[in-house]
């Protein structure tokens, strides 16, 4: 996994990022068919009238590797969502993810396992972003620019999970990875980011997992024509919620395109929910996240029989002290290692619960 810190005005840290992806002489598949470049073309515009500081790192990086900025931009905003060509057309999407939230004994946790196909290992990065004017915030892609998840200096955290969308169905508009770093860097609660959300002109379907401090949290089932919002279940000392890759809603299950391909996705759902909060009782919160997402409880991340999907990352978010751990790999071989990054930025050479204590 790459850690890349970036800062500055959104032109600048394009630039920078250009820059890196020419030291390491990378190259990038902008093979778009005719729909997908006219998706692209039009989500552009879109994204320019909410979000113009992503358009505007997207041309910091085009114009540093000397790529058209119009295929660029095209091409990574049909990314999760109709990039059924990506690697030698490959017929569908393929992604899985599970994400939760959950409060304990005082304490707000997220946790998830990201599941994609092992060739796009090598493009995953943990970048620590410090945008002019911004938010600060910890972004976790298989990409650039965009993520699937991250946590800013508020500790609002937001997380997208993918589902299967009929391609006649996509329409202009923000993929939910680009939804999540917009989100990430324009609200400060849960509260604020879902009245931007609903705002959001969505492409196609997906979940977005909202949690912040304070305890709100809730998931978006979001596709091009509808949203609804999913509140967490259980009581209000112990409440948690989920997102897999497939509506839960009764009125949002007729937009979805799953077909049954969402590897296990409700079995992965039905082991969090199953899990929470009995086997929270007696565990330290932070390790029963960990053997939650390793699936010492239930399926999660056991994808052995197929050798072209896994846990290519797992994430563990403590939001009221900003921690964060990550197993870059499988969670069930790779340990979860602090990425202090976000903390030390904020508090540098300060302890930390000091400085929280004070400043909250």
């Amino acid at each position: 996994m790459r850690h890349l810190n970036l800062s500055g005005d959104p032109y600048s840290m394009g630039v920078a990022q250009g820059k890196i992806f020419q030291r390491n002489v990378q190259s990038f598949p902008l093979r778009l068919d005719p729909f997908q470049r006219e998706h692209g073309k039009k989500s552009e515009r879109i994204l320019r009238e909410f979000f113009p500081e992503a358009c505007a790192e997207m041309r910091g990086v085009s114009d540093t590797i000397g790529a058209e900025y119009t295929d660029f931009s095209a091409w990574m905003l049909c990314m999760g969502c109709c990039m059924y060509n990506l690697e030698e057309n490959i017929p569908i999407e393929t992604r899985g993810c599970t994400a939760f939230a959950y409060s304990k004994q005082g304490r707000i946790l997220f946790g998830r396992n990201n599941d994609l196909p092992p060739y796009l290992k090598d493009t995953c990065a943990s970048e620590l972003y410090s945008p002019t004017n911004a938010n600060r915030f910890s972004l976790a892609t298989s990409s650039f620019i965009q993520g699937e998840e991250g946590i800013n200096e508020q500790g609002l955290t937001v997380a997208m999970t993918f589902v299967m969308t009929d391609l006649e169905k996509i329409e202009p508009g923000f993929n939910a990875c680009f939804a999540v770093r917009y989100l990430l860097e324009k609200s400060d609660t849960v509260r604020k980011a879902i009245a931007l959300l609903m705002e959001l002109p969505i492409a196609s379907n997906c979940n977005l997992l909202l949690a912040d401090p304070t305890g709100e949290m809730a998931v978006v089932e979001c596709a091009p024509t509808a949203k609804t919002i999913r509140k967490p279940v259980g009581t209000d000392g112990n409440r948690i919620v989920c997102a897999a890759n497939r509506f839960v809603c009764e009125e949002m299950r007729p937009y979805a395109a799953t077909a049954g391909n969402d590897y296990d996705s409700q079995k992965r759902y039905n082991v969090v929910l199953g899990s929470f909060p009995g086997r929270f009782e007696k565990a330290d919160p932070i390790e029963a996240t960990r053997r939650l997402l390793r699936g010492e409880y239930g399926f999660m991340c056991q994808y052995d029989s197929d050798p072209n999907f896994e846990t290519v990352w797992s994430s563990i978010f403590d939001l009221k002290h900003l921690r964060i751990y990550r197993a870059e790999g499988d969670p069930r071989n790779e340990e979860f290692v602090a990425d202090n990054a976000l903390r030390d930025l904020m508090w540098p050479g300060k302890e930390f619960e000091q400085k929280t204590t004070a400043g909250r």
